[in-house]
């Protein structure tokens, strides 16, 4: 959801699943398990460089405050006490925009590609796989390439409203559908931890590649386009399994951490490293809200609170508390019928 490499890049998708409205890959948050469990080929140089009990304070509840709760939160968020809010998404902040997750029995991703005949799920976003067969993932790509057929949800709608207030330090998101920025969160404030679709290159030489041409090649022909230098497979800038993540991550995330007041984690399983790390990077005295179905990680200190819940239900919750509920909502409508 590394947990930076999360590996959303590498979830699978498919045309029938897809077509069932039960097809888009989010954040690939379960991926990079599948991945060793297939002993697939990751390169991930900085991932494990990230030296946490050195460059980070590890959260020591001894020296926290008095018990954080959400009406703390919210009063702190209403008197502007919170200047750099640090977000960390996953996959569940996409469920109601009818993107599923990676792991749900029945629902997931995984659960559904057995029809495609592949010789493991993730093979789907695996580079090697790809150079040989890209009609699987270019056949996916015609259903999930963002703001094609998904709207953001309220929850995508939030992280944009912090940034039109300016108190977002920076959101991570584990998730390729790319409705952050379809919300209308600034390029500067994203990471995108498995990289987009704005952009395209080969596969094999690296040269950039249109990427209003890739988009069309593949979703109004059905085809991978091929590099006009090489003659390789060309694809979106979405890392697969077997590819280097994108060094946006490594560049920002010390900074990051070191400088944020207010730490949100929604809807990931908390799983991949080294995203799945960032909550606990942060400054001991820092609170962390977790909105998610399921209490994940290190999540239960003293200065930790746990909306169980989807995420569209406690955003809204804070939201009211806070009393942006109805800037949340005019964002929202906003986003629905651009």
């Amino acid at each position: 959801m590394m947990n930076f490499r999360t590996l959303a890049t590498s979830t699978s998708f498919l045309c029938t699943y897809v077509s069932n409205n039960v097809a888009f890959i989010n954040t690939c948050t379960s991926l990079r398990s599948s991945c060793l469990q297939n002993r697939l080929r990751f390169n991930c140089k900085h991932s494990r460089s990230t030296p946490t009990t050195q460059l980070y304070q590890t959260r020591d509840a001894s020296s926290l405050p008095e018990k954080t709760t959400i009406e703390t939160i919210a009063e702190s968020l209403r008197s502007n006490a919170f200047k750099k809010v640090l977000i960390v998404s996953g996959a569940g902040v996409s469920v109601a925009a009818g993107i599923p997750d990676f792991r749900s029995p029945g629902s997931g991703l995984y659960d559904n590609l057995h029809k495609y005949d592949l010789p493991y799920p993730e093979a789907i976003f695996d580079v090697d796989f790809y150079n040989q067969n890209p009609q699987p993932f270019v056949t996916l790509a015609k259903e999930i390439w963002p703001g094609v057929n998904y709207r953001p949800t309220l929850t995508h709608c939030f992280f944009s409203l912090l940034d039109k207030k300016g108190i977002l330090r920076r959101v991570y998101t584990q998730n390729i559908d790319g409705l952050e920025a379809v919300a209308g969160v600034t390029e500067e404030k994203l990471v995108e931890c498995h990289g987009h679709f704005r952009s395209s290159a080969c596969i094999k030489c690296r040269t950039p590649f249109d990427a209003q041409e890739c988009q069309s090649t593949m979703i109004e022909q059905g085809e991978a386009p091929k590099c006009n230098s090489c003659g390789g497979s060309v694809k979106p800038d979405i890392v697969f399994f077997g590819e280097v993540m994108p060094s946006r991550f490594s560049e920002l995330v010390h900074y990051d951490v070191a400088s944020s007041d207010l730490v949100i984690v929604l809807g990931s399983s908390l799983m991949v490293a080294p995203v799945c790390n960032i909550p606990d990077w942060v400054k001991s005295n820092v609170p962390r809200l977790l909105m998610n179905r399921d209490l994940v990680g290190t999540f239960g200190k003293v200065n930790d609170v746990f909306m169980e819940g989807d995420c569209d239900d406690s955003v809204r919750e804070l939201c009211r508390l806070v009393g942006w509920e109805d800037e949340l909502d005019a964002i929202h409508a906003s986003t629905q019928y651009s």
